[in-house]
């Protein structure tokens, strides 16, 4: 899964990386990403990232805001 071997990088508490596990799988479900070898996972998983710094609510919010700074719906 592209999103742990991102967060191995920073410094996340196990909540941290709960929330955003959650809030990858939120965004690739809503995109209709099922194949984690997928190039784009990648760049979801990293726009869920960056997108957590400034959205700090639940993982939905965080997932939606990410598929939508990402451009695709």
């Amino acid at each position: 899964m592209p999103i742990n071997r991102l967060l191995r990088v920073g410094k996340y508490t196990p909540e941290e990386i709960e929330l955003l596990n959650k809030a990858f799988d939120l965004a690739l479900r809503s995109m209709g990403l099922v194949d984690r070898n997928d190039p784009l996972c990648e760049m979801v998983a990293r726009k869920v990232i960056e997108t957590s710094t400034t959205v700090t609510s639940g993982p939905k919010e965080i997932a939606d805001a990410a598929v939508a700074r990402i451009g695709l719906r």
